[in-house]
């Protein structure tokens, strides 16, 4: 039954920046479809957790300072010490910084370069790895963003890592699909989110934006669950290096 392969049953997956908005949606997206999950953030994730386990879940909460590499060793160590193994990545986490160029600091581009594609890439090398040795395949998904179509204003290192993002996704694809390792990625369009706060109260941004969404709305983090389920279930194993936006049609505008 078609169903059956959107099932994440017996799997384990790693969903890094899982405190709260979209990564706390994605991992409770892929509890629900019966995934066990590793959630991985600087922040207290005991609220995601909690929401886990009571979908009947195992669940751990990795501590990790995802800003250090030397966080991708205890992500790995402890999943497949605590977990059994590593079936599913998804490279939720990510910040941003807002600024015109000619005001951005050194400190803001490379906070968000390490953060959005640098320990991205090495986590992602690690969990290949992993995957390899383990021999059963597995599901990598980043997240990336409208700003990986599109320019944007006074985000620059966000526009340079969430570009990076997709360009990065593809390489992964190429070389990791012959282990049957599929790398995808999502592109969210404009979330309800607190890294969104500051343009949904300014009230001029908040409706410009608004007119230009089909679906009329911000989106939310349940409106990511069925695609980040597709992307890491059996039903996405011939898709490889393709991001998906979930923009509620802007792009399509």
């Amino acid at each position: 039954m078609i169903l059956d392969q959107f099932k994440l049953d017996g799997k384990v997956a790693i969903v890094t920046g899982s405190s709260r908005g979209l990564g706390q949606g994605i991992a409770l997206g892929l509890a629900e479809a019966g995934a066990d999950i590793a959630l991985v953030d600087i922040l207290d994730m005991a609220e995601s957790k909690a929401k886990v386990e009571a979908l009947g879940r195992k669940c751990i909460a990795i501590t990790a300072d995802l800003s250090k590499k030397e966080s991708v060793d205890t992500i790995i160590n402890a999943t497949v010490e605590q977990m059994g193994g590593i079936d599913i990545l998804f490279n939720n986490a990510g910040i941003i910084r807002r600024a015109p160029i000619t005001e951005f600091t050194e400190k803001d581009w490379d906070d968000v370069m390490n953060i959005n594609i640098r320990t991205l890439f090495f986590l992602s090398q690690a969990v290949g790895k992993q995957m390899i040795e383990q021999g059963r395949g597995g599901k990598i998904v980043n997240t990336a963003s409208m700003l990986s179509f599109q320019g944007g204003i006074f985000v620059p290192s966000y526009t340079a890592s969430k570009s990076a993002v997709m360009g990065l996704t593809r390489l992964l694809a190429n070389e990791l699909g012959a282990h049957n390792i599929n790398v995808n990625a999502i592109a969210p369009g404009y979330m309800a989110t607190d890294n969104t706060k500051a343009l949904r109260e300014d009230k001029a941004r908040n409706k410009a934006i608004l007119d230009r969404i089909p679906a009329g709305r911000w989106g939310t983090p349940e409106d990511l669950q069925g695609v980040a389920v597709f992307l890491a279930s059996a039903a996405a194993d011939y898709m490889q290096g393709y991001t998906i936006a979930v923009d509620g049609g802007w792009l399509a505008r």
